[in-house]
C-alpha cells in the first residue's frame, strides 16, 4: 500500500514565511513536474522525517495529497541545517508509475575478503553509491555485493554487477567500486643530518663555478 501525506499550497514565500512555518512543526515544500510548474506546498515535518527513516529512504515512493489532487512522488533533495540539523527543505519530483526514473542506491558490502582475512590487505570502498535507472517499483534498498574470494591487489567492477533485469547501470563498466589494497608503507621524511649533508654536498659546486667565473674575468685582457 502506498503512504498518502497531506500538503497544502503555500501561498506565503520568503524566508521569514519559512521560519513561521518551522517553528509550527511544518516544512516548505516544492514539487516538480513535466507536466505541471512548480509547486510550493507546506508538508509535516514528522512526515518526511518517517519517510527518510525508512529503508528506502529518499528513494521512497509516496503519494502527496493536496486540494483534491494526489500524486506520486519521491524526494528529490532535501536541504538539513549543517549545525541544528533542522530539516529546513524538501524538493519533491512527481513521477510516473510506468516511466523510468534515475536514482542513486547505497551499495553494502557482503563478506570479509581473503586479501584482507588471509593476505594482511585493506578494503579500498570507492563507489558506496551507485546511480541506476528502473522503473520506480524497481528501485533496489541497496545494491548487495559478496567480496568474500576477492585477493589481494583485485577489484570489484561495475561489469561484475549482476542485477536484475529492467535495471540499468549508469557507470563505466570499467569503475573499480572495491578494491582490495595494501597497507603502503609512507616514506620516513628526510632527517635534519641528511637535510644538511645534501646542502653540502651542493655547496662546493657552486664554489667551483663561482671561482671558475673570477679566474676567467682575471684572465680578460683589459683595455
Amino acid at each position: 500500500m502506498t503512504l498518502v501525506i497531506k500538503a497544502d499550497k503555500r501561498t506565503e514565500l520568503g524566508k521569514n514565511a519559512s521560519g513561521r512555518l518551522r517553528r509550527q512543526g511544518l516544512v516548505p515544500a516544492i514539487l516538480y513536474g513535466e507536466s505541471m510548474d512548480s509547486l510550493p506546498l507546506t508538508l509535516k515535518k514528522k512526515d518526511i522525517i518517517e519517510i527518510l527513516k525508512t529503508e528506502t529512504g529518499e528513494n521512497t515512493i509516496f503519494r502527496v495529497a493536496y486540494d483534491s489532487e494526489e500524486k506520486d512522488v519521491m524526494i528529490k533533495e532535501v536541504q538539513i541545517h549543517p549545525v541544528t540539523d533542522e530539516l529546513l527543505h524538501v524538493d519533491l519530483i512527481q513521477i510516473s508509475m510506468d516511466k523510468p526514473v534515475r536514482v542513486s542506491v547505497p551499495v553494502e558490502l557482503v563478506g570479509e575478503p581473503v586479501g584482507v582475512k588471509v593476505e594482511g590487505g585493506l578494503v579500498d570502498f570507492l563507489l558506496r553509491e551507485l546511480d541506476i535507472e528502473c522503473l520506480p517499483r524497481e528501485i533496489p534498498e541497496a545494491i548487495r555485493i559478496d567480496i568474500s574470494q576477492l585477493h589481494l591487489h583485485q577489484s570489484f567492477r561495475v561489469m561484475n554487477l549482476e542485477l536484475p533485469a529492467g535495471i540499468k547501470i549508469l557507470h563505466e563498466p570499467q569503475a573499480a567500486i572495491v578494491v582490495i589494497s595494501s597497507i603502503a608503507e609512507e616514506a620516513a621524511p628526510a632527517t635534519a643530518e641528511e637535510v644538511v649533508e645534501g646542502a653540502e654536498m651542493k655547496e662546493p659546486e657552486v664554489i667551483k663555478k663561482e671561482r671558475k667565473k673570477e679566474e676567467e674575468e682575471e684572465e680578460e685582457p683589459k683595455g
